[in-house]
């Protein structure tokens, strides 16, 4: 007769969940506040959901380094730590902008902040763990929550968008899951510190080179599609324009930060026992995303979509960094979204402070350049504001990006890939002129005359998130030293 297995609750390191629970407890008591009692203004769901973000936030900073828990599916980091903080810093910055106007009535809706909340908990789960069974469902958990919050948006191209993202999401799972599978067929295993101890000094037999092979570009595959890299970035503009302008800011930003650890861990694994073409494989990808984008910013007329471009382009750039598995390279991870975070939120946010009911400038797009043009005569702060995020995002010294730009392109150098930094000096260069363009509309030519349901909204809140988002461009190069130091002693001390 088999002995029964007794767990005590110590062993478990609950600890290690704790930042999880918390936000999936806040979605839980937002639903049943609501079941009690409806129709209960949205500014105590937005207090509420910042509280519930804030003691999450406290609950990460306090974790330990280098712990696990539950049954060792959970790995607490010093890149899961640093990780989870960047992702709060951001849904605390994005939700406070619920408050800002009446027109888009999907934050009036409790279940808006619930599904947030699970949301950030299914990345959390996701930056957590090196379990690829614990990482799925973290994955899927947060797209699920993340579909949704772009189809509440209830416009015709949010419900095409929220299919299209549903669509490849659905794709892109397919593919994690083959590649998970060939892991485990090889290893027995789905902890990828197992993996790694199986595979090792076995990388060099025929068979096992062949299977890796396979399961590496399946995995490849699913992560090109969550961080909207050539060819399987085509699904992004399209989302990014059917849903709100903040909530697109919010997805260019947190899903690829959890995206990226989850690869950072997976390929970094790979890179270690020597499986090389693996980091060349990243590199061309790397490479081809964030030209292709660049080329195709040039020629967008909606800055929207010009936006999305750019954001892809980005994603690119950093993805390089992984490719190098260095110390240095992925801190310059981090250090490049933590900076960039605060400048395409701010960038996206901008596109509220012009609205209008109908397309008064163009039959297709909201945010055609042409609505911006003159600003600097109707809104002098706001086109200052916004030629600031232009100029940060193009990696014009001193401001933000371009601390985080000149960063990775430093450990590309180290690394030995002066020509990789080349080529990201190159695509810079280039995307510095579809950045240029928008001031040049906003500050050369006239303004454009309209039907009279433009208006300008420089509500309180709206104006509070992007001051700070200016404060933390502008500001930056004064606390980079602390927060490079912070950021490569946390990714030194992560141990997967």
């Amino acid at each position: 007769m088999l002995e029964p297995i007794s767990v005590s609750l110590a062993s478990l390191n609950m600890a290690t969940l704790a930042p999880m629970l918390i936000a999936i407890a806040g979605g839980l008591i937002i639903l049943i506040i609501d079941l009690f009692k409806s129709n209960l203004h949205k500014s105590l769901y937005v207090m509420l959901t910042i509280l519930i973000l804030f003691v999450d936030f406290g609950s990460t900073l306090g974790l330990s380094v280098n712990e696990r828990g539950f049954f060792d599916v959970m790995l607490i980091d010093g890149i899961a730590i640093i990780s989870q903080l960047l992702i709060l810093a951001a849904s605390m910055l994005f939700i406070p902008l619920a408050l800002t106007s009446k027109r888009f009535h999907e934050y009036s809706y409790p279940e808006f902040f619930a599904l947030f909340l699970f949301m950030i908990a299914g990345f959390q789960f996701m930056v957590a763990s090196d379990n690829l069974i614990l990482i799925f469902v973290g994955l899927e958990t947060a797209s699920l929550s993340l579909y949704t919050l772009i189809a509440l948006h209830n416009r015709s191209n949010s419900y095409e968008a929220a299919v299209k993202y549903f669509t490849m999401g659905a794709l892109a799972a397919g593919f994690y899951a083959m590649g998970s599978a060939v892991v485990y067929a090889l290893t027995g295993s789905v902890e990828l510190y197992q993996v790694s101890n199986v595979l090792q000094g076995r990388v060099d037999e025929a068979g096992i080179m062949i299977a890796i092979l396979g399961g590496s570009v399946l995995l490849m595959a699913a992560f090109a599609f969550k961080l909207s890299l050539f060819p399987f970035h085509t699904w992004t503009p399209d989302v990014y324009e059917g849903a709100s302008a903040a909530l697109a800011g919010y997805m260019s930003v947190v899903p690829k930060i959890a995206a990226l650890v989850v690869a950072m861990r997976i390929f970094g694994m790979y890179i270690d026992l020597g499986v090389d073409w693996v980091s060349t494989m990243i590199i061309v990808l790397a490479v081809l995303t964030m030209t292709l984008a660049n080329v195709m910013a040039l020629v967008q007329e909606d800055v929207k979509r010009m936006l999305a471009y750019s954001s892809i382009s980005h994603a690119g750039f950093v993805m390089a960094a992984i490719a190098l598995d260095t110390t240095k390279g992925n801190t310059g991870v981090f250090l490049y979204y933590a900076l960039f975070m605060f400048t395409n939120l701010g960038a996206f946010t901008m596109l509220w402070i012009s609205r209008h009911k109908n397309r008064v400038y163009h039959e297709r797009y909201d945010h055609p350049y042409e609505k911006f043009a003159g600003l600097i005569k109707i809104m002098p702060m706001g086109a200052v504001l916004m030629a600031l995020f232009m100029l940060s995002l193009a990696g014009v010294p001193p401001f933000s990006v371009f601390w985080g730009k000149i960063y990775i392109m430093s450990a590309a150098v180290d690394a030995g890939y002066v020509w990789l930094a080349i080529v990201m000096g190159l695509n810079s260069a280039i995307a510095a002129y579809y950045y240029l363009k928008l001031i040049v509309y906003m500050f050369l030519h006239d303004p454009r005359e309209n039907d009279g349901t433009l208006y300008y909204n420089l509500s309180k809140p709206l104006m509070t998130i992007i001051g700070i988002a200016v404060a933390a461009t502008v500001a930056s190069v004064f606390f980079m030293q602390p927060l490079v130091s912070y950021i490569y002693y946390m990714v030194s001390a992560s141990g997967y």
